[in-house]
Formats: C-alpha cells, sequence, structure tokens
C-alpha cells in the first residue's frame, strides 16, 4: 500500500486522520480556492492548514466548550469548513452541518433540537436569513461568521462576532482529548421529504469505515484533483469528496460557487467528481435543445458518436464482442465526444453519481462520450454510501455493488437492508424513530425496494412512493417522472394518481423551450393554462413514456412556470421534490384536473395556484 494513504485503522478517528495526514504530508497541497481579492487560484498546503486548525481550537477552548457539546457550520464548502470541522473533531465536540439555503425555521428547528451552543455562518447572507430566529435560542452562546456582517445587530441573545475578532493572532500546541472510533462525531439531519428532520448520529468510525471503504472500491491515484461543489452539508460530499481524498492524500479543489461551475471545471480541469443526477440532467437538457438548432448532418453525426460509444462501452465491460463500427471511434471522439466533455475540463478519470436516481437515457449518453459515471447508492443513516458500480463492472441502470464490509439483503416486501460498520448509531432524541429504522438484528430499514442480481442491486420503487389508483392499480411513479422530465421542456415533473381514477402530472416548464413551441404554435407564453398547451404537454408526454407499460398513461396534466425550490419549500436540500408539499400547494389544481376528468375534452386545464405570483 502506498505511504500516501492512510487507512481506517491507522487514522482511529476522524481526527487523527487529520493529524495523520498532516505527519505524512506537511508541505503538500491540501486544498486549492479562489482568492477572489487577487483573482487568483491558491493552494494551502497540509501544515497550513494544522496551523489554522490550533488557532480555530483555542478560540474554541475560550468559549469553554466541552467534548460532546454540539457546534453547528452554516457556510458554502471552502478551508474554513475543513478547519471548523477539524478544530471540532479534534476537541471531541460534535459537529452538525447545516444547508447556506436551508429554510431558517428548518435551520432553528436544528439548531433547538441540537442544543448547539456555537454556530459559524459564512456571511451577511446567513445572518440577515437567521438573526431574527436565533434571538428565541437561550442555548446557543455564540455566532462567529467567516465574512463581514455591515451592521452587527445589538439586541441579540446569541454573541455575534467576526473571524478576525474571535480568532487569536497564533496559537500554541493544544491539548486534546483522547478519542476512539466509537465516539459521535457528527449528527446530520436528513432533509427528509414529509414531517420534520431527524437528527442521524454517526461516530468517528460510522464515517471513517465508510470513506476506507469507498478507497478500496474506486482507485484514486497520487496525480488526482477533486473538485468539490456539492454542499459539505450533504454526507455524500463530506464522507466521499473530504475525508477520502484526505486518506488518500490528494488535492481538493473548492468551487467558487453553483453559478460559477462551469467555468471552474474548465479552469480546474478535475479529474474526480462528487455529483447529483440534477448536473447531469441539466446538461443533457442542454444538449438536446443546442441539437435542434443544428443540421440533419449534425445531429446524425451525434447519434452516430452516442450508438459507437455506448457499443465500446459494452465492449470493454465484456458484455458485446468487437464490431467493425468501433473503428469509428478516433474520429467520433475527435469531433463530438471531446468537445461536450471539454465542458467538464476534459481530464475526469471517475465520476460518481448518487443521491437521487440517474435516469439511464442520460448516463448512457455521457458514458458513451466517454465520461466514466459510477452510480451509487446510499443515505446519510449509512455514512452515506451502501454501494457503488464499478469501473470494470458497470451496469449504469443499477446501483452497484455493495461496498467492502457492507451487507445488503432483500427483505420484506423486497426492502434493502443494509448492516455494517458504516451504519449509524440512531437519531439524536428520537428512540422511536431509531427502533423504526433499525431492528434487533442491527439491519437499517431504507424503504427502497431492490432486486439483486449477481450481487448487483437494482432500484425499483419506494414502499410510500407506490401510488395505488382507486382501481386497485400500484404503480411505481419515479421512473415516469424522470422520463417525463428528460423532455427539455419539462424542468420538474410529478405523477399523481394516489386513490384517484387515473394519473395526471404536474409539469414546471423550461422558459426558453416553452416560449419557442408557444411561438411555433402562435400561442402566447402566458396561456400555458389552455386546451390547446395541455394538448401539446400531453403529446410530448405521451413520447416520452411511449416505451413504459400501458398503465403509465397521463391523463391530465398542469403546468406551472414556479420553478420548484429549497427556498419555497418545495425541494429538500438535496434536491428531492417533498411530495406533500408539492400537492398541498397546487391542491386546487390537482383538484380541477381530476374535476374535469370526464368533461368534454375542450375544458380548460387549470393551472396551479399561486403558481405564477410574478405576473
Amino acid at each position: 500500500m502506498p505511504d500516501r494513504i492512510i487507512s481506517a485503522a491507522e487514522a482511529g478517528t476522524l481526527a487523527g486522520l487529520f493529524r495523520e495526514r498532516v505527519r505524512r504530508s506537511p508541505e503538500e497541497t491540501a486544498y486549492r480556492f479562489y482568492d477572489a481579492l487577487n483573482e487568483t487560484w491558491t493552494d494551502v498546503s497540509w501544515g497550513q492548514m494544522a496551523r489554522e486548525v490550533r488557532r480555530w481550537q483555542s478560540a474554541l477552548i475560550a468559549e469553554k466548550l466541552k467534548p460532546g457539546d454540539r457546534v453547528a457550520i452554516m457556510a458554502r464548502n471552502s478551508r474554513f469548513w475543513v478547519i471548523f470541522d477539524q478544530a471540532a473533531l479534534g476537541l471531541g465536540l460534535v459537529v452538525i452541518p447545516l444547508y447556506t439555503e436551508d429554510r431558517p425555521d428548518n435551520v432553528e428547528f436544528v439548531l433547538d433540537d441540537a442544543g448547539v451552543k456555537l454556530l459559524v455562518i459564512g456571511g451577511q447572507p446567513q445572518w440577515d436569513r437567521l438573526k431574527d430566529r436565533v434571538r428565541k435560542l437561550r442555548g446557543l452562546k455564540r455566532i462567529v461568521s467567516v465574512g463581514a456582517i455591515a451592521e452587527p445587530d445589538e439586541d441579540r441573545t446569541a454573541h455575534l462576532s467576526l473571524l478576525t475578532d474571535w480568532l487569536p493572532e497564533r496559537s500554541d500546541e493544544v491539548q486534546t482529548p483522547a478519542l476512539t472510533g466509537k465516539d459521535l462525531a457528527t449528527i446530520v439531519y436528513t432533509s427528509g421529504t414529509t414531517g420534520r428532520p431527524k437528527g442521524v448520529m454517526l461516530s468517528h468510525w460510522n464515517v471513517l469505515s465508510n470513506a476506507w471503504a469507498g478507497l478500496q472500491t474506486v482507485k484514486v491515484e497520487a496525480h488526482h484533483l477533486f473538485l468539490s461543489f456539492l454542499p459539505l452539508s450533504h454526507t455524500f460530499e463530506r464522507t466521499i469528496g473530504y475525508y477520502l481524498p484526505m486518506m488518500a492524500g490528494v488535492t481538493v479543489a473548492h468551487t467558487r460557487s453553483i453559478a460559477d461551475l462551469q467555468r471552474d471545471l474548465q479552469t480546474i480541469r478535475p479529474t474526480s467528481l462528487i455529483a447529483v443526477p440534477r448536473i447531469f440532467e441539466r446538461v443533457h437538457a442542454k444538449i438536446l435543445e443546442n441539437l435542434a438548432t443544428k443540421s440533419v448532418i449534425t445531429r446524425h453525426l451525434f447519434d452516430l458518436a452516442i450508438a459507437t460509444g455506448w457499443r465500446r462501452f459494452e465492449y470493454l465491460q465484456g458484455r458485446a464482442r468487437w464490431h467493425p463500427s468501433l473503428a469509428l471511434w478516433p474520429a467520433l471522439k475527435r469531433l463530438v465526444a471531446d468537445k461536450i466533455t471539454a465542458n467538464f475540463g476534459g481530464r475526469l478519470e471517475v465520476v460518481i453519481s448518487g443521491g437521487a436516481a440517474l435516469p439511464p437515457e442520460v448516463s448512457k449518453v455521457f458514458i458513451a462520450l466517454g465520461i466514466p459515471i459510477l452510480q451509487g447508492y446510499g443515505l446519510t443513516e449509512a455514512s452515506p454510501v451502501v454501494s457503488v458500480n464499478r469501473i470494470d463492472n458497470n451496469r449504469p441502470q443499477g446501483i452497484g455493488l455493495p461496498l467492502p464490509g457492507v451487507e445488503v439483503h432483500a427483505g420484506e416486501h423486497e426492502e434493502l437492508l443494509v448492516r455494517g460498520d458504516n451504519v449509524m448509531t440512531g437519531y439524536w432524541n428520537n428512540p422511536e424513530a431509531t427502533a423504526a429504522a433499525l431492528d434487533a438484528d442491527g439491519w437499517l430499514h431504507t424503504g427502497d425496494r431492490v432486486r439483486i442480481e449477481d450481487g448487483h442491486i437494482f432500484i425499483i420503487g419506494r414502499l410510500k412512493d407506490i401510488i395505488v389508483l382507486s382501481t386497485g392499480e400500484k404503480i411505481p411513479p419515479v421512473d415516469m417522472e424522470h422520463a417525463i422530465s428528460a423532455d427539455p421542456l419539462f424542468d420538474q415533473a410529478m405523477v399523481i394518481g394516489e386513490a384517484r381514477p387515473a394519473l395526471t402530472a404536474l409539469v414546471v416548464l423550461n422558459p426558453a423551450q416553452w416560449e419557442k413551441l408557444a411561438a411555433a404554435n402562435g400561442i402566447s407564453v402566458t396561456e400555458y393554462d389552455t386546451h390547446t398547451a395541455e394538448r401539446l404537454f400531453l403529446d410530448r408526454i405521451a413520447k416520452s413514456l411511449h416505451n413504459f407499460p400501458g398503465y403509465a398513461r397521463i391523463r391530465r396534466v398542469a403546468a406551472t412556470r414556479e420553478e420548484w425550490t429549497v427556498e419555497n419549500g418545495l425541494l429538500t436540500p438535496t434536491l428531492k421534490v417533498k411530495r406533500p408539499q408539492v400537492q398541498a400547494h397546487y391542491a386546487d389544481a390537482i383538484e380541477a384536473m381530476y374535476h374535469e376528468y370526464d368533461e368534454p375534452r375542450g375544458a380548460t386545464a387549470k393551472a396551479p395556484a399561486n403558481a405564477d405570483k410574478s405576473e
């Protein structure tokens, strides 16, 4: 094993992992960040990180915090996030990550439920969102802002400090408590599509063992460079995009923002990327949009590149024989594939996609073009990775093979059960929820239905996401929603039908695509709630679902131009649709679709209530 790689056993704890990395690689580059003041990308070494961690630990000690106390961070990905995390972990504190764009009422609940004593925020945006909430939290003793705050509020319960004032000028080595892998490292509140979030308790060993299993699964070379853009509050990014690279001794660059992701990909040119399907879905939709404006020859060349690239992928996987058409690949790579992969920097050697299902038609395009996407599966309660495809054993329609040391089993109702060192210790202050999720034999009940073939796991639905029509027919909606959203016209989609006589759909229109479609059909962009528009939408949806069984027929559709977001409460911070909230938000539109279900087809399709308040 290369000396640069630190095993979980050698690290012992997450704090031990950092100390060992500093000992082995003090002068090597740990992180790369954009220095806005000097408008340049800057490197920071492990030795420099260690000095900053000691300063933060001195400041935390001055707050009279003791092992087991909870501290939280609500800031974007940066070296400061890592410094705070390592400073807190090294002192035996329990870190609670918060999404920077989460709703204030959710943040207030988490801070109160966990009894957080100190909170680090990114700057003015977070303070503006929280200042009216934190006054109610008597347990919160200090808020530290990394960025400037224009007008510090004098009337507050929690004390607000700027980082520059809170940190000491320098710090000597501090005394840190002895920790074990069983000690609680973090409480991660699951965003949840229903009800209040639950605090998942993860020990040092839970997370450390999961990162180590990931490193044994996906090869990470010394030259690899990660680009971190998923929020570190997402356990997927934190374990695989932060702790795993630290184990492997490779550099991580922090993107400036999601808005700058395209530029940063082309500047940093990463070899490794941790991503969620939405990133690829949006790029895929853009590719299709651009192709629609190109010549027949260009579109044919693209289709040929995808067909040939996919045949090549299957051949390299050992699932197909060599074919003479593969001789075309070098030319197709130069003419088509390289131009698209250049948008990702052109150097990607591995991409892990998780957090939600990646539609097969989307993954097929990128894999055919030479972007090595490995779909995986996990959940916060499993620290989080349960399974992932392998470079040499990749079945994109599935979620891969279990990680080393992770047991899986298809239990009652085909539910995926998980057991291993990565499984949480329970939910914070919630023994009832813990008992429901963890059985007496240590199996974690995921709520996902699966089939397992030759060790590969395939998701076939959610126990709670099955739509049961009033006819008794049971329909899994997720694949249908993915197929509908694959059409560039629809940015988001949700299938409706529980206890109803037929399926309907709510769709969010892509503004540019809808403008083109409306103009081509001689209607105004504001007339998306008319019968004419509905017929156009139903025709497009029918084409998207043509390969589905007969049950997958959408009878009515209601459209909106209001995007479902975290801010309006219709998406979780991990970008999952909150089905109950969406249905409640558009209750009038849903009722109208079913009220008019048996009426003459000239009836008007209602637009969702409160959908476009800007008009």
